[in-house]
Formats: C-alpha cells, sequence, structure tokens
C-alpha cells in the first residue's frame, strides 16, 4: 500500500462535478488507480463515489467546493493520500477530532478560552503532518454517527459540519460531560461503524489506578500503601501504621480537597486541609474526633487514604514531578517531558494552582535535601518509572490511552513513588514552548500518534 502527501485544491463553483476528482498522473500510474472506473473517496466516515481523472505534469488534487464543504475542507490543505486496490478505495487523511468540553461562538478569536492556542498548535502541526484536525463539543454530536459540528482554522476559526473521524483525542476535562449518554453512544457507533480509534477515552479514578498496578509485581515497589477509606477502623488501623497519612477524593485534581493527617502523639492528631488560600489547620485530641469531622464530607466525597511520604523538600516546601509520557509513531509509550514542582510556602500540595513552581528534575534535587549519591541518577529512574508505570496502565485497565500526565516523588532515602495518574494531562505546565519552537513536542507527538492509529 503506498503512502503519499497529496496538495488538495479546491476548485471555484461550476468546474468539478461532486463525484470527479483531478489527481496529477504521478499519483495514478505507480498506485495503478482507474481512471473513468467508479472507486470510493474516503475522509474520516465519508464516502463518495468518484471517478479520478488523470492530470498531466500535476503534483496535486483538485476537487470540488461542494465536495471539499462535505469534506470540512475550507481551504486547500496538505494531506496523506493512500490508495487501496481492495475495495478500490481512496483515501485522504487522517482525519482527527478532538473532544473538547465547551466553545463559545460569541468570542471567534478565543472559541476555546485558554487552550485555544494548544487548539491553534494542532492545527499547524497537522499541516506540517498531513493530516486535518477539528474540535467539537458534546453539544455538537447529533443524532446521526455520520458527522458532527466542529470547528476548523481556515484563517479563523469557523463551525460547520464535519464527518466523524479516523482518530478521536477525548480532551473532554468533565466526567460528567463525558457519561453523557450521547457521548457515550458516539463513541460506541463511531468505533463500529466507521473504525475510528478514541484515545484517552475515560477518566482514572485512585483507586482503579492503585488496585490495577498493585496486581503488577514489578510495579508495587512504587506504590504506596493505599485503600479506599471505608470506616474509622480503616482510619485507625492506617494512623498506627503511618506517622502522616493523606486523604485525597477519589475524584479529585488539582490538589482541591486533600487532607494531611499527622499524629503527634498516641492522643493528639494535626489535619492540615488544602484549600486555594494556603492551609487551613486543626489540631484533634484523639482520632475519633478527627474522623468525626470528615465522616460528614464522606457522604459525598470518597477518599482515598495513603501512606504519607517523606518526600525531598527545598526549604520545607515538598518537590514532586509530573511527567508527560505519550505514544509515538510505533505506538509505544515515550517519555515527552519531565519537570519538578515545589509547593507554595503556604501549601503542601505542588499544584501550579496553588502557587507551585516549575523547574528541571536536575536543579530541583541538586537544591533539595536529598544526598548527591542517591540523586545523581534520579531523573532516569523517574523516566523508567513513568515509562513502567504508563505501560500497567495499558495492561490492566481495559481502556485506550494515547498519553497520560503521571506524578511522581522521591523519598528521602532516594525511592521513586507514584502519587498520581492523569488521563487527561494539561498541555499549560508541562511542556513550555520554547522562543525557537512554534509546535511543542506534545502536540506534535498527538498528531504523530494519530497517524499511526489511522495507518497513513
Amino acid at each position: 500500500m503506498l503512502k503519499s502527501k497529496v496538495a488538495v485544491q479546491v476548485t471555484s463553483p461550476g468546474i468539478l462535478p461532486d463525484d470527479v476528482v483531478m489527481l496529477g498522473d504521478a499519483y495514478l500510474k505507480p498506485w495503478k488507480i482507474p481512471q473513468g472506473q467508479p472507486v470510493t473517496l474516503k475522509f474520516g466516515a465519508m464516502r463518495q463515489p468518484v471517478k479520478v481523472v488523470a492530470v498531466e505534469k500535476f503534483d496535486g488534487m483538485r476537487i470540488s467546493q461542494s465536495l471539499a464543504r462535505r469534506m470540512g475542507i475550507l481551504a486547500g490543505c496538505q494531506l496523506r493520500l493512500q490508495y487501496r486496490s481492495v475495495g478500490a478505495v481512496l483515501a485522504l487523511g487522517p482525519l482527527i477530532g478532538v473532544l473538547i468540553s465547551r466553545d463559545d461562538p460569541s468570542m471567534p478569536e478565543k472559541p476555546f478560552g485558554s487552550i485555544t492556542m494548544f487548539c491553534k498548535e494542532l492545527v499547524d502541526a497537522s499541516a506540517v503532518y498531513g493530516a486535518h484536525v477539528y474540535f467539537f463539543t458534546p453539544e455538537g454530536i447529533g443524532s446521526s454517527h455520520q458527522h458532527v459540528e466542529g470547528w476548523v482554522y481556515a484563517g479563523g476559526w469557523r463551525k460547520i459540519a464535519v464527518p466523524a473521524a479516523d482518530v478521536i483525542s477525548n480532551r473532554l476535562t468533565s466526567r460528567k460531560l463525558e457519561n453523557k449518554p450521547s457521548v457515550q453512544h458516539f463513541f460506541r457507533e463511531v468505533k463500529l461503524r466507521h473504525g475510528t480509534s478514541v484515545f484517552n477515552e475515560k477518566f482514572l479514578d485512585k483507586p482503579e489506578v492503585f488496585e490495577a498496578l498493585g496486581r503488577d509485581r514489578a510495579l508495587v515497589k512504587y506504590l504506596p500503601e493505599s485503600h479506599v477509606l471505608r470506616n474509622y477502623t480503616m482510619l485507625k488501623s492506617m494512623c498506627s501504621k503511618y506517622s502522616t497519612v493523606f486523604l485525597k477524593p477519589v475524584r479529585g485534581s488539582l490538589g482541591k480537597g486533600i487532607i494531611r493527617i499527622t499524629r503527634l502523639d498516641q492522643e493528639n492528631f494535626v489535619a492540615h486541609h488544602a484549600n486555594v488560600g494556603g492551609t487551613r489547620k486543626q489540631h484533634f485530641t484523639n482520632l475519633a474526633k478527627l474522623f468525626s469531622s470528615i465522616s460528614g464530607k464522606m457522604k459525598s466525597v470518597r477518599y482515598q487514604i495513603q501512606q504519607g511520604l517523606h518526600l525531598i523538600d527545598i526549604g520545607g516546601r515538598p518537590v514532586d514531578f509530573r511527567a508527560l509520557v505519550q505514544k509515538n509513531e510505533q505506538g509505544k509509550w515515550s517519555m515527552t517531558s519531565i519537570v519538578a514542582r515545589t509547593a507554595g510556602s503556604h501549601h503542601f500540595v505542588s499544584n501550579l494552582a496553588r502557587g507551585g513552581t516549575l523547574s528541571t528534575v536536575k536543579e530541583a534535587v541538586a537544591k533539595s535535601n536529598l544526598s548527591s549519591a542517591q540523586g545523581h541518577d534520579a531523573s532516569a529512574r523517574l523516566q523508567r518509572a513513568a515509562l513502567d508505570i504508563a505501560q500497567g496502565i495499558d495492561t490492566h485497565i481495559p481502556a485506550h490511552f494515547g498519553e497520560l500526565g503521571i506524578d511522581l516523588a522521591i523519598d528521602t532515602n532516594g525511592r521513586v513513588w507514584l502519587l498520581e495518574v492523569n488521563s487527561k494531562p494539561s498541555k499549560n505546565d508541562n511542556t513550555p514552548l520554547q522562543p525557537d519552537q512554534k509546535i511543542r513536542p506534545s502536540v506534535r507527538n498527538l498528531i504523530r500518534y494519530a497517524r499511526h492509529l489511522a495507518e497513513f
């Protein structure tokens, strides 16, 4: 099966009918594309019977304006082209759909809010790699699995009907939206009817991750002891075993709602609550009173109770690490970036939303209270852990992931631990755009993996 990148030109109205495409003879002869006989033009879920007309000394493809509109193409572009003799299919692509939480048509310059720049980067990367990308929300999904209402970029953002894509990247940031019956039905239909690949198709809950990875002997070394907090007995057991434990909302993010419990002596406990302004501190003269104070919250919030770790710190500010791992053009996990995050001065969580700061792994380890002997290969060990954990997620959780944000920590003995796995990693705090870069590696990798999935 031959593959190539072709410049697709859109003709003026009335020049070409929808069922004719003009193609440079440089493509027809080696691929043995039949002339004058019907072939099927495929673009995502769109299928159009066409006849191919050869054009001498022309290195491109011409299609009618109305056909281009049905394809969701508003101007000329570069796409990958394949001819599959079995079934006589002339395929263009890959067509990539990115499912996002919301749009705002009243803001044409910035219709996707803070992720608009990321979306434009994906458009630019698609042009480089011969792909076509659009963006759609759950509201853009109609009753048909054939097409959606999506946003394309052609000199500006425009919303039009586009075919269901070859590959869908699920960037929904809300479980409520992700679990909408219309969204789940659409995922099932496009996979079944069009062979669409959907990656990062679901959120990960903390207990799900730790239970799944706990079944892998090679990964247990990275896992602090963790359980879903069900009752006082469990809290008492963990607090007797560890001087510090953390309560983390099972479905939390950005450090919201985390409680750190520290045992001062047999009777006295301190609870630190993470909030936006800093840390709220409560003192309890026994564990029963502490449990009573959180039992009300447990009616609406499920907590994971986790072994407290003695993390490395910089001047008393805890340090952890965020690795972004993505699948590459061979479909294998690879390391895109890893950064150190140091907690803000009044926080015990390191999220940037809580005043944390970023640095390289090397800088953070050098400034920390980790000895030079324990820290000399810290970066390599963190990267190995991230890739091992990503592979473990693939092996033990029945869902398709193409990128993961993996939060890791190093304790004062130099041991690497897993804190959390995020299946909707932010592009904003991980792979900052360098002055000489127009497209971040994380964005390039997303397009490369999409090409791999669509076999273009």
